[in-house]
């Protein structure tokens, strides 16, 4: 056992608060919700269309029964990567205030992780080659969000009947970047909607309501560049997908159809500690994990919403 082994030393209660961790404006985990894998690599099965075919039921007496032929099935290679931040604990900073510190540093190095899954599973959300023909649109001039003439309703509407139309299911999560909801809360079809309701000031909740999604986010992380300059991760894009609801009795599963998933290793995140020079202590966070698309026809993305 090397060295630096024998100092590390995971922290149960700190990897209970990383796991339980979750910072507000990070939404990618209500599209990309977590399946835990056993294993860094595999397959995931993609789903075909038998379950939508007509078949022949009709049985004659001592007739053999009707037998569907399966049919093949592609798979989806994935392989989890590591990710890991750690921050330093001088002992004089320890001697002035150990738990909050220790906590402090917990909350940094899980949200820096948590951002950059963010910041992955956006890239991949708003990328155009992520969903087949049929399931993105880029809006021209006279459909943007940002165009006061525009009708945002027909443009959700077609979206949702999109994906309606080739896994049976009905979108019920959409994902809106910050300045598209921008757009969208001052839009005068949206305020056309609410000026008789009680509160008649849009909210993400009632936006939800008007457009018939069981979940709706807006995408207000952003991040910045090494010159300091900040940029939304959630652009002027809206995102609508399926996605299966949590079930309490039992955990999520990649083998149910789904937009994606984020793939993360059992027992994941892990917050661990060890010493340098005896002077310094590390706390460390280490996840292991990858978002990814498992069927894109359950996506559509609204693409380049405001002028």
């Amino acid at each position: 056992m090397g060295t630096l082994q024998k100092k590390r030393v995971v922290d149960p209660v700190l990897t209970n608060i990383a796991r339980g961790f979750k910072n507000a404006s990070h939404i990618a985990t209500n599209l990309f919700p977590i399946v835990n894998v056993s294993k860094e690599g595999g397959k995931i099965p993609q789903f075909t269309k038998e379950a939508f075919k007509i078949y022949n039921t009709e049985r004659a007496i001592r007739a053999k029964s009707n037998r569907i032929n399966p049919e093949n099935r592609d798979e989806i290679d994935f392989v989890l990567t590591e990710h890991d931040l750690e921050y330093p604990i001088d002992y004089r900073e320890q001697e002035e205030d150990i738990l909050p510190l220790r906590l402090h540093a917990t909350n940094v190095v899980t949200d820096g992780i948590s951002l950059r899954l963010e910041k992955l599973a956006a890239d991949i959300a708003q990328n155009l080659t992520t969903y087949p023909t049929g399931n993105k649109v880029t809006l021209a001039a006279g459909d943007k969000f940002t165009n006061t003439s525009s009708n945002p309703f027909t443009v959700f509407d077609a979206a949702k009947e999109a994906v309606r139309a080739k896994i049976a299911q009905r979108p019920n999560v959409c994902v809106i970047g910050a300045s598209a909801y921008n757009a969208l809360k001052n839009h005068p079809a949206i305020l056309d909607r609410i000026k008789y309701t009680q509160t008649a000031v849009m909210t993400p909740a009632l936006l939800k309501s008007l457009l018939d999604f069981d979940e709706l986010y807006i995408g207000d992380s952003v991040y910045a560049t090494d010159a300091g300059v900040f940029t939304d991760i959630w652009s002027d894009n809206v995102v609508i997908a399926y996605v299966p609801k949590a079930n309490a009795d039992s955990p999520r599963s990649y083998y149910e159809p789904a937009f994606a998933y984020t793939l993360r290793k059992k027992s994941n995140p892990v917050v661990d500690s060890y010493t340098e020079g005896g002077k310094v202590e590390i706390i460390r966070n280490t996840d292991i994990f990858i978002p990814k698309v498992v069927g894109s026809d359950a996506g559509y993305l609204i693409n380049d919403t405001n002028a």
